[in-house]
């Protein structure tokens, strides 16, 4: 992988990581954690209360592992495992009232994107190894 290419990767992979790291795991799920638990008790969600600050946690782990570069193929495979429960257990828009419809919808389509991404990264951290330019290590897996 050429230097140019090299950064352009490692700039889709921090504009990435912001999302799922910074939005999504800092400013949801860990600043408004109790509110995150409190949709997850409504949902009925078996373990609620890991909706708030651990999935926090969880989603900055596995965001600074793909901007970073430390095992990003791990990262990839950490956002799926938080995106797809949360696509099919939380987002049921089809279940949703008509005031709800419309955000359910956004939200689930913004997980099944997310979990398209993920795929992609991970492929590529697999295929590339450690040729991935701008990372710490290379992927753990190796097919």
């Amino acid at each position: 992988m050429s230097d140019a290419a090299g950064l352009v990767v490692l700039a889709g992979r921090i504009i990435f990581a912001f999302f799922f790291g910074f939005v999504a795991g800092w400013g949801a799920h860990v600043k408004m954690g109790s509110m995150m638990e409190g949709y997850a008790k409504q949902m009925k969600f078996p373990i609620a209360r890991i909706a708030g600050w651990p999935t926090g946690l969880w989603l900055i782990a596995g965001s600074l592992s793909i901007a970073l570069g430390v095992w990003p193929d791990v990262g990839s495979l950490m956002i799926i495992a938080f995106l797809l429960p949360a696509l099919i257990y939380f987002h049921r828009y089809w279940e949703a009232d008509e005031s709800q419809k419309m955000m359910q919808t956004g939200f689930f389509w913004r997980n099944a994107f997310g979990i398209g991404a993920c795929l992609v990264f991970f492929g590529m951290f697999v295929t590339l190894g450690d040729g991935l330019r701008f990372a710490i290590t290379g992927a753990l897996f190796d097919f």
